[in-house]
């Protein structure tokens, strides 16, 4: 007898396919936790939104009470304009804490991500007359496009939104005077490497400034050129428009070594 034929292998159940908010609860919560990688957090204070797809402007936000480090995908809680709850969450949110996001996000359709922070470098920076100064290259790529906001006490009130909404203009970062820093990104990941860098200038600044010696400054035209470069606004021999989509890409590799549980 001719052997019995093989039977075709059943095919796996197809996954189900991923929703644009699956995505980018893990965006969010990847670059909380790159936030506190390094050492950009206030404890459970300070906040990173990102605008949802879709006609009802919901965002996503941390988990009122969590450390960043804690935060994951799920975790994330969805939030209306207002800063109240739109689904059910085991976790409270700080209403009062979105005032600043939910003022940006309302007047600029670009500001998908929005990330405050209180770090020591920002902060210190934030409360020196000249601000941030071109000492460095890091530094370069925000010259000229730095918006500053008078302190006008806890961001409690909301009639200081417009207010803040016009001093930010069309600016993608933000010195809070003797507060802290933010900045704003089509993605999350593209409001994070902002930050990192704003951060980072800061840091460069405060130390070269306990040096004590005389501080060098390029000529103001050197500082506007070199922010064209690094904004992709200069003609130059050379060009690197992959820059942060590698950047992006390692950060993710490094969170999966350092920090895998927070895509659950």
């Amino acid at each position: 007898m001719p052997p019995a034929p093989v039977p075709a292998p059943v095919p796996a159940p197809a996954s189900p396919p991923e929703t644009d908010e699956q995505a980018l609860r893990r965006e969010l919560a990847a670059v909380y936790r790159l936030v506190a990688h390094f050492r950009m957090t206030d404890l459970i204070y300070t906040h990173i939104s990102l605008r949802l797809p879709g006609p009802d402007h919901h965002f996503l936000i941390n988990p009122y009470g969590l450390m960043f480090e804690e935060i994951t995908a799920s975790s994330l809680v969805k939030i209306d304009l207002d800063g109240n709850a739109v689904e059910p969450s085991p976790y409270p949110v700080n209403p009062a804490g979105f005032v600043i996001h939910s003022a940006i996000h309302r007047a600029r359709e670009d500001a998908r991500c929005v990330l405050h922070t209180h770090t020591k470098a920002g902060c210190a920076v934030a409360a020196q007359e000249g601000g941030l100064l071109p000492l460095n290259q890091m530094s370069m790529e925000f010259y000229g496009r730095l918006a500053y906001h008078d302190y006008e006490g806890q961001a409690l009130n909301l009639a200081e939104q417009q207010r803040l909404v016009t001093d930010l203009g069309e600016h993608h970062a933000l010195v809070l005077r003797n507060h802290g820093l933010l900045t704003i990104g089509e993605t999350a990941a593209r409001a994070f490497l902002r930050m990192y860098y704003l951060d980072k200038a800061c840091e460069i600044q405060v130390t070269a400034q306990a040096g004590g010696a005389a501080l060098v400054l390029p000529p103001e035209e050197v500082c506007a050129y070199t922010s064209r470069q690094m904004n992709g606004e200069a003609d130059s021999d050379l060009a690197d428009d992959q820059a942060n989509d590698l950047a992006w890409a390692a950060l993710l590799r490094l969170l999966d070594r350092v920090a895998p549980g927070y895509q659950d």
